[in-house]
């Protein structure tokens, strides 16, 4: 019984009944009181984060509790940064989280289509219907959608020789980001090094080779592709030489510093000689480890610890170069880029556990002393590292994100190669196929059907809003041609070509990623319906 917020008594039948405790403390929602509180707080974020949706969607500037200050358009990253007090708003969250975990892209969409299906279903409570038959219309409506996906999915040709179609797809991702000025360059950027790393014949994307560094200073045109690792270090020494050859690398775990006791106990030099002889012997010590080092064929040590100044020096006596302070992703990706062992003793060192480079150099940045340190030309040519430059540090981080958007949607192609044309397309498509099924059924689903089918045109509607167009002028003329012509290619026209066929545009995206922001969203309604009972701590008590 411990942790049971009430207790059990008897009436005089001897039936049990349960007495919940603090029962005036608590606050509680029930009912169609508890649903309508729900789609009022999930719409509520909703439409807060539906303007930053499409090419012509506007960013929000988040500012943290210390004053940190962050500029994006990314779903996910606004609501994470969102301080949400409402239990059914961190739902929310949680949608837009799962969508960038799973796919990477579509988080702003995922979550404006389930605050426009908690919004029919409020009106289809209003009308009397039961939340689970709304639940049940729901997902069998999201079937049907996802069934006629399949239906109008392209194939989609992957192949290392031709990237064109690829980097078409990456630029209609990177269309509503901030970096879109440069966004051919960009996505060019993404689809090289998804397809450096990429097992083809696999269909896997190992995105641990892929790293994102960013610089600030230097234009966006400035994003480099770099074959190889860039670490933001600096030799340790200002005299090592800043280009080495041929590099043989010995990656180590263990410090390279001189040996001190380390002792609970005091240590008592009594005289002069006593602490010569231990300098000495300290000496002699680290010299046997940078010998072992050398003796294994070493040009390079990379550490991930530090050492003090007279390593240093003794290192630059002894002409090893070296780099401390290495962080443990960062060794992790130079022994997979190298081939080298992660070594944690010296006397583990061998000539076999050497990673090897064609160049290690130091790239210096602007009119500061800004270096880094680039790996290329390693054994291991898959690991590669996208250099981002930027005017500040917003700029830089946003330009982050919109890479990690665009690489997440080469993958889900490499993955899955098909595509369905974007612009709202798909959604028109979808909505109109759920319409003339729910005209198909009998039974009071079809309801929930048609509600399905009007909450799909969320997205072209906020694409069409946003771009400044009125937005249900243009929809009813899009559903009309698409309708006409059994064309699922036509979409909104939010770059104001005059074309409303997303074919021409090369407004291409994942089947992948349209079936899950689909999936996810339904599930996440479905679950919200089922609650009809909210209990909470009542803060509002005197």
């Amino acid at each position: 019984m411990a942790g049971f917020p009430g207790s059990i008594a008897f009436d005089e039948y001897g039936r049990p009944f349960i007495i919940l405790r603090d029962q005036d403390k608590q606050k509680r929602l029930t009912g169609i009181d508890a649903l309508k509180s729900h789609i009022l707080a999930a719409r509520q974020i909703s439409n807060t984060i539906r303007t930053s949706l499409g090419p012509k969607g506007l960013d929000k500037m988040m500012v943290s509790p210390d004053g940190d200050v962050t500029v994006t358009n990314d779903g996910a990253t606004i609501l994470k940064m969102m301080e949400i007090e409402h239990e059914i708003g961190k739902l929310l969250v949680e949608l837009s989280q799962s969508q960038d975990d799973e796919i990477g892209d579509g988080t702003t969409g995922v979550v404006v289509l389930a605050g426009a299906l908690l919004e029919q279903a409020s009106s289809l409570l209003d009308r009397g219907i039961h939340p689970i038959r709304i639940a049940d219309g729901f997902e069998l409506a999201c079937q049907t959608a996802i069934d006629h996906l399949d239906k109008i999915a392209e194939l989609f040709p992957v192949s290392a020789t031709n990237t064109e179609p690829l980097i078409k797809v990456a630029m209609t991702t990177l269309g509503s980001k901030i970096i879109n000025k440069c966004h051919r360059q960009m996505a060019e950027i993404a689809v090289n090094a998804v397809l450096a790393v990429a097992d083809l014949d696999q269909r896997d994307v190992n995105f641990e080779l892929i790293k994102v560094e960013g610089k600030v200073g230097g234009k966006l045109e400035d994003t480099v592709l770099v074959k190889g690792v860039v670490i933001d270090k600096t030799m340790s020494h200002p005299q090592m030489p800043k280009e080495l050859k041929n590099v043989k690398i010995a990656i180590l775990t263990c410090p390279f510093e001189p040996p001190k006791p380390k002792t609970k106990h005091k240590l008592e030099v009594t005289d002069v000689a006593k602490y010569r002889e231990l300098r000495q012997y300290e000496h002699d010590k680290f010299k046997e480890m940078v010998e072992l080092v050398k003796k294994a064929g070493t040009t390079l040590a990379i550490c991930q610890w530090g050492f003090d100044d007279e390593a240093n020096h003794l290192l630059l006596e002894q002409q090893l170069p070296a780099v401390r302070w290495v962080g443990g992703p960062e060794i992790e990706l130079i022994a997979i880029a190298t081939g080298g062992r992660i070594v944690p003793r010296f006397e583990e060192l061998s000539a076999e556990k050497l990673g090897s480079a064609g160049v290690v150099r130091e790239l210096s940045f602007g009119t500061t002393s800004d270096k880094m340190l680039v790996i290329e030309e390693c054994s291991n040519s898959r690991a590669v590292t996208i250099l981002v430059r930027g005017g500040n540090k917003m700029l830089v981080e946003e330009a982050k994100r919109s890479l990690h958007d665009a690489l997440c949607v080469v993958r889900s192609l490499v993955q899955e190669p098909r595509g369905v044309y974007g612009g709202g397309a798909a959604e028109i498509s979808c909505s109109l196929a759920v319409a003339a099924q729910a005209d198909q059924l009998a039974s009071l689903e079809q309801y929930a059907f048609r509600a399905f089918a009007e909450a799909l045109e969320a997205i072209p509607l906020a694409l069409a809003e946003n771009s400044g167009l009125s937005a249900n002028h243009t929809l009813g003329e899009v559903k009309a041609k698409q309708s006409a012509l059994n064309d699922s290619a036509l979409g909104i026209d939010c770059m104001f070509t005059g074309n409303y066929n997303m074919r021409d545009q090369h407004v291409i995206e994942s089947l992948r990623s349209k079936r899950q922001q689909l999936l996810l969203a339904t599930q996440l309604v479905k679950m919200i319906l089922k609650i009809d009972d909210v209990r909470s701590p009542n803060e509002f008590q005197d």
